[in-house]
């Protein structure tokens, strides 16, 4: 179990981050269209790349253990570099939540948009096959379950934020809650850098 709250933790931690992808997800909710589907095709998809990730990492790393000294230092450098731009977005944006600016597509165009949003984001590939692969050697022999709790967390994240979206509507068209957010997740990410690096000792 504690393996896989650590699974899960980490990929809501990440998830959490506010970027193309999620902001679609966010505003297809707030509209109510395609709901279902968009929250599928992100969870499945992330499900595929989480899986891939720990079980290529995995083998990459008993070839190579260096590796995933490598890996955890540069998932920390990133992990600091994305909480610095989420830091610099809370204070130097003002972002507001407009989800009329679209008007209805059909559902393969609808799809199609949120394919792009998740495999054309080079962050994604650094956050499964980098950051949660070389996490995932912690846990042997039980990374399958590692794997599922972030696939869970991706799971549980993407429902919620689509079908949840027409609640926070009002909370997210005030500016500030988007600038509180974002500290939230910067702190995150620091969090789980530091963790990463003094991890390497142990």
């Amino acid at each position: 179990m504690a393996t896989f709250i650590a699974g899960f933790s980490l990929g809501l931690s990440l998830i959490l981050a506010i970027g193309s992808q999620n902001a679609f997800v966010l505003k297809q909710g707030l509209k109510n269209q395609y709901v279902f589907v968009v929250c599928a095709v992100c969870a499945l998809s992330d499900a595929f790349l989480i899986a891939f990730g720990v079980a290529g990492f995995g083998a990459i790393v008993k070839q190579f253990p260096e590796i995933e000294i490598a890996a955890r230092y540069g998932g920390a450098l990133f992990l600091v570099a994305y909480a610095l731009l989420s830091f610099k977005s809370a204070f130097m944006t003002n972002h507001a939540l407009d989800a009329n600016v679209e008007s209805k597509g059909s559902m393969i165009k609808v799809v199609l948009t949120c394919l792009a949003f998740t495999w054309l984001n080079p962050h994604v590939y650094l956050d499964t096959f980098v950051l949660l692969g070389s996490i995932s050697t912690q846990y042997h022999p039980n990374q399958t379950m590692f794997a599922i709790g972030a696939m869970t967390a991706s799971l549980v994240f993407f429902f919620s934020l689509g079908y949840g979206a027409r609640l926070l509507a009002p909370l997210f068209k005030n500016p500030k809650a988007w600038k509180f957010l974002e500290i939230f997740v910067g702190v995150v990410m620091v969090t789980i850098a530091i963790s990463l690096v003094v991890g390497t000792g142990t």
